[in-house]
């Protein structure tokens, strides 16, 4: 080894191996460390003044949206060690009262269907920020999620790959129409009374759109039907009286001697409006609702089945969609107001015990229905149907010819369920989880051309009677998947998730600002 090499090493061991002087005594980290602790202390600096004088903009993500822009200079407001992101959010957005919650994951499933059975919280669902990304500036809106966000929870990957067909056509559900009704043979009454060439103008001529293009005003009989059905030759024909022993139906001036709450329309009806021969009485004109004949029609009910609550508050049987059971509430708070103002001129005792617990039950209800999402109970509407099983078959038998006599005109366009008349919705809503704007889509395609389950385009305009299979209310006149998929693909339009579907808060409670305001 050279003399050279053997000065710069040491030996170690009885076979005096040669090292390296500087493993047995190793340079000096001074340096080193002094180093890092002016990096250290050039760091901290710059997060001081970054956080002091700038508000934390340089070491931010990016700016706030301008929704959160006054939490800028506060990263702890919402990131906060032992806090969620959601638990952060609902700090602000869940205000005292608001017992779901206007912007819990659980109205955002509420919030298009208004179906409280939609409401089900799973361990795996995603949080606030997930889906509403912060720290894209200014102007970025928060409900602008990105697609890959919808994907991660549903099954199929866009509205062209694995979409399932809209529920109503897949799961083959009827209309809830409550009508007997065939849309051709109206189109041909509307066409030749109207002098229209044109079946889309037949079409429109009920189905009136709102002041925004995107649906319709509900139907009404006054305003579409009232023209030709129910005119002054309608009549019941002569009915039985009620008497001992005798099912029947009460007479106008029975009604206005026993003088009970909401019959203050008895006082007002022309006696004129009916005939009497010995124990049967009929009545002409009929009027759509006709009060004598709901009366009567209640009356009847009664005998067969027992009411367990607020059924004799409504014109019509109780039968709604789940999303729909505040009708029912709004119904029966109608008619108690209805009572309440027939009662208050009355002096009676025994009236304004009455009025007292109407006034009573009226507040209750109303209480219940100013909270958008109340656990409403429809079980309030329902008939006891064991009464009618513990009947005398005859006196069913007897009871049911009296009410399908009463209801014969009814008849020639509602059905008659539970000795009620079937409930018929004006404003049907069909694709309720989606958002659909009727303006949009017919300056590119024309009415029949997407509602065509029913052939009003080939057959309106011939005189042959149409088979009710092929024409009736129950038939679903709405377009498939497959038809909106001719347009809304990659290649033409947006078929986008946010396209149809917003998946956003019920902003109606936004006002009120009880849910501001802690009382406790």
């Amino acid at each position: 080894m050279s003399p050279a090499i053997k000065g710069k090493k040491g030996t170690f061991s009885r076979l005096r191996l040669p090292v390296a002087r500087g493993y047995s005594f190793p340079a000096s980290r001074n340096p080193l460390l002094w180093v890092g602790a002016l990096l250290v202390s050039v760091v901290m600096s710059f997060i001081l003044y970054d956080i002091g004088l700038r508000g934390g903009g340089a070491l931010s993500n990016g700016p706030l949206s301008s929704s959160h822009a006054v939490l800028e200079s506060d990263c702890g407001s919402c990131h906060s060690e032992g806090k969620t992101m959601a638990a952060s959010c609902s700090g602000c957005h869940e205000k005292f009262g608001d017992e779901l919650g206007v912007y819990t994951l659980a109205a955002h499933y509420v919030y298009r269907s208004q179906d409280l059975q939609r409401v089900h919280i799973e361990d795996a669902e995603p949080d606030c920020m997930d889906c509403h990304v912060e720290h894209e500036g200014r102007e970025a809106p928060l409900t602008r999620v990105a697609e890959l966000e919808c994907v991660g929870c549903h099954e199929f990957a866009s509205f062209n790959s694995g979409h399932p067909q809209f529920e109503p056509l897949a799961n083959g559900q009827p209309e809830r129409g409550g009508l007997a009704f065939a849309h051709i043979q109206h189109i041909r009454e509307v066409m030749k009374i109207e002098e229209l060439t044109d079946v889309e103008q037949s079409c429109l001529y009920c189905h009136r759109p709102r002041p925004d293009g995107t649906s319709f005003e509900p139907l009404d009989f006054e305003a579409h039907c009232d023209s030709c059905h129910l005119t002054t030759a309608g009549a019941t024909p002569f009915l039985p009286v009620a008497a001992a022993g005798v099912t029947g139906v009460s007479t106008l001036s029975t009604i206005q001697l026993e003088g009970r709450p909401g019959t203050e329309w008895a006082l007002f009806t022309n006696p004129n409006e009916f005939r009497q021969r010995g124990p049967r009485v009929m009545k002409t004109p009929l009027h759509h609702e006709d009060p004598w004949v709901m009366e009567n029609l209640r009356r009847l009910r009664g005998l067969l089945y027992e009411d367990l609550g607020l059924t004799d508050l409504l014109r019509t049987t109780p039968d709604v969609a789940p999303h729909q059971i505040r009708v029912l509430y709004e119904e029966a708070i109608a008619a108690l107001e209805a009572q309440a103002l027939g009662l208050r001129s009355r002096p009676e005792p025994e009236v304004q015990q009455d009025l007292e617990r109407i006034t009573e039950l009226l507040a209750a209800l109303s209480r219940k229905l100013e909270d958008p999402y109340a656990d409403l109970d429809e079980t309030r509407f329902l008939l006891d149907l064991q009464r009618r099983a513990g009947l005398a078959d005859e006196t069913v038998t007897a009871t049911e010819e009296v009410i399908d006599a009463l209801t014969e005109a009814c008849r020639k366009c509602h059905s008659i369920e539970k000795a009620g008349i079937r409930r018929v919705e004006t404003d049907q809503r069909v694709l309720r989880r989606a958002h659909f704007d009727h303006r949009a889509h017919i300056l590119q395609v024309r009415c029949l051309e997407c509602h065509n389950q029913i052939p009003i385009g080939d057959l309106a305009g011939g005189q042959e009677a149409i088979d009710k299979s092929v024409d009736n209310s129950a038939i679903l006149n709405l377009a498939g998947i497959e038809t909106c998929q001719q347009c809304h693909n990659p290649k033409l339009t947006s078929d986008r998730c946010v396209t149809c579907h917003y998946f956003h808060p019920n902003k109606s409670q936004r006002s009120n600002l009880l849910l501001y305001v802690d009382t406790e």
